[in-house]
């Protein structure tokens, strides 16, 4: 059994700042450079390589997972998808509390992974201002200058637009405070919803103006039709369709680059590709978080794979692959029809006797292990994929945007707007790499539904059944103890409201 360990520390809002971690040059070799410490203005300067190494620092703020503060590691995990309708905590019933809290919405504003999601987020936002604070000082040329300013502002209204989406309004930081102004209202407090959401559009529009196409710079920077794709995702939010249709339209035209489907479903999630399909950084892929192998044994999320994966259980004998957090639903097995190719790519099903996996890795029956299913999108082989030891920090690229969400946001805008057909068209698409037959009249809620299953488990559920209104219900009829008006959104941590001597305050519901 694994041992869990809570890291006790606090962090105040806006001022803190991770030392710099260079980003990997491409996708598959690290820099194998020391951690870098804080830029000086003389160095951005006169070093016009200091430039890039502070937007690659802002990059890797991806990589915080585990018990620190956290971006995309396990405690995000808990937040997005065991929150959700299509999974449950998993693992064993008294294997980290704070995970169930959520998983049954029990929960209250001294939970740690809300402290940890609010603690690395505002730390990649931290990040984000030091570099956008100090590259207009460097010798580079206005266009490349703009260029990288536009990564960081792309990647600091990503940040934002979670951080809205977790607790609503939140602090709104774009500067670097000095250490006097630390404790002013503007810091200390939160913005509405309607300025955290100006701030997202204005980042997210800069970085559409000014970054380049994919294909014209490296796999895994930001790229126009990231951003583009990015800022019709927050117009779906605010029920812009407009917006969405026009952005997502430019997207499926091929305007911001070459984009499609991979044929195969399965090998969205591999990092190899088969037979030139699938693989990281695949045709279909516009955003995801870059990992490797380093030296350190540390280039990638930490505790993303590895907490979703099948543990052990009952019989020994075997190596288990995980903390087997994250159980799919019965909800959404049953949620598939007969001929769904997405289903086997999404979850792992453990078999009385036994599973193999894609790699060959023979899970050896159901009583081996925790729990009957497991997350497939997850899952990184320790034998056939770049690994090199560290099992906390296996190297699995996080697909944060792909072709087929911007099918769906472009489906979704296009009924409301009246345009049947377009819609019809697009759903069409995804159902025939499923291997399913071609609707002849779209709805909504063919829309949602195939929006659930063409994208579960990847971290967006929880905020799509909030934003349509349907969370109560969903979870409710799952045993979750979800309250309306309250469990839309998390609390806000009680650590960070006693930095702020409770100037920050609480989301409704909550103490």
């Amino acid at each position: 059994m694994k041992t869990l360990i809570q890291n006790k520390f606090i962090i105040s809002v806006g001022l803190s700042i991770l030392t710099m971690v260079l980003l990997p040059t491409s996708c598959k070799d690290f820099m194998d450079i020391p951690p870098q410490g804080q830029i000086s203005e003389e160095e951005i300067k006169n070093n016009p390589n200091a430039a890039f190494d502070l937007v690659n620092g802002v990059y890797n703020t991806m990589w915080l997972g585990g018990f620190d503060p956290d971006v995309h590691g396990f405690q995000y995990v808990v937040l997005t998808t065991i929150a959700s309708d299509d999974a449950n905590k998993g693992s064993t019933p008294g294997d980290f509390g704070p995970s169930l809290d959520v998983d049954n919405f029990t929960l209250n504003a001294d939970n740690f992974c809300v402290d940890r999601i609010w603690s690395g987020y505002y730390l990649a936002i931290s990040r984000a201002n030091q570099a956008l604070s100090k590259l207009p000082l460097s010798p580079l040329d206005d266009a490349t200058k703009n260029r990288l300013i536009g990564e960081v502002r792309f990647l600091r209204g990503y940040f934002y637009f979670n951080l809205v989406r977790f607790f609503g309004g939140v602090p709104k930081i774009t500067i670097v405070p000095k250490p006097e102004e630390a404790n002013n209202d503007e810091f200390q407090t939160r913005a509405s919803v309607d300025d955290i959401y100006s701030l997202i559009i204005e980042d997210l529009t800069f970085a559409a103006d000014n970054l380049p196409l994919k294909g014209a710079t490296e796999p895994g920077k930001a790229t126009k039709g990231a951003a583009q794709s990015m800022l019709a995702k927050v117009y779906l939010y605010q029920q812009n369709w407009t917006k969405v249709i026009e952005l997502t339209q430019t997207v499926i035209s091929g305007a911001s680059g070459a984009y499609d489907l991979v044929s195969n479903y399965e090998l969205i999630w591999r990092q190899n590709a088969i037979n030139g399909d699938g693989g990281n950084n695949n045709i279909e892929s516009i955003f995801e978080v870059q990992t490797g192998r380093n030296t350190k044994c540390d280039g990638a999320i930490n505790l993303y794979s590895n907490c979703q994966g099948p543990r052990q259980g009952g019989k020994g004998g075997w190596q288990d692959l995980g903390f087997g957090f994250v159980e799919p639903t019965e909800d959404l097995v049953n949620a598939y029809e007969a001929d769904d190719v997405r289903k086997n790519a999404t979850i792992i099903f453990i078999t009385p006797t036994g599973t193999r996996l894609w790699d060959g890795f023979r899970i050896p029956s159901q009583d081996s292990v925790e729990n009957k299913r497991y997350n497939y999108k997850a899952y990184h082989s320790r034998t056939l994929e770049a690994f090199c030891g560290n099992n906390d920090r296996l190297p699995k690229n996080l697909r944060v945007m792909r072709f087929a969400e911007v099918l769906l946001m472009h489906a979704e805008a296009s009924l409301h707007a009246g345009s049947a057909g377009e819609a019809l068209t697009d759903i069409n698409r995804i159902r025939e790499r499923a291997k399913l037959t071609p609707l002849t009249v779209v709805t909504l809620d063919d829309v949602y539904k195939e929006r659930r299953l063409e994208l579960a488990m990847e971290h967006d559920r929880f905020f799509d059944i909030v934003r349509l209104g349907i969370a109560g219900p969903l979870l409710r009829a799952q045993g979750k103890s979800f309250v309306d008006g309250k469990n839309e959104l998390f609390p806000i941590p009680n650590s960070q409201r006693r930095l702020s001597n409770n100037r920050l305050t609480q989301n409704p519901g909550y103490n």
